[in-house]
């Protein structure tokens, strides 16, 4: 994953350390998908919303605004559900559907696949949480190495 080596998650923190791994994982998921790599693209992104969700949810001042039950903050579906429900997020974005296609680029890669509209109402989410924008010249240069 794209933040391999660039970040200690756990040192930074309930909030800090999955916003970053988004934004790490937003920009590795953009760049694998101008590259061809469809599946993997798609894959990083779906850690970057997960990524992004938590870090909305580690915030005790957003949490306590939220209308959530403990047992949806670990499931992405429902946590999902919850923000919409919450009106953090607006539900335009299909989760459901991004799930689906996730699950699809685990399993096939899928070079053919358009994925333009899905990576704006991605972006969309992203803003919505508060992730996006982002200047990327305050994140940890890209590792070469990585897929």
């Amino acid at each position: 994953m794209p933040h391999f080596g660039l970040m200690d998650e756990k040192t930074l923190g309930p909030v800090a350390g999955p916003l970053l791994r988004a934004r790490l994982h937003i920009r590795g998921g953009r760049r694998r998908l101008r590259e061809g790599k469809i599946a993997a693209g798609i894959a990083t992104l779906y850690d970057a919303l997960e990524g992004a969700m938590q870090a909305y949810v580690a915030e005790p001042a957003r949490k306590a605004r939220l209308v959530v039950k403990a047992d949806e903050l670990n499931d992405d579906k429902r946590l999902y559900a919850a923000l919409v429900r919450s009106r953090v997020l607006d539900g335009v974005f299909d989760f459901d559907a991004f799930d689906r296609l996730t699950e699809r680029a685990l399993n096939e890669e899928m070079p053919g696949y358009d994925y333009h509209a899905l990576l704006s109402d991605l972006e969309s989410v992203m803003t919505q949480l508060g992730v996006l924008p982002f200047d990327e010249s305050s994140l940890p240069p890209e590792d070469p190495k990585t897929f």
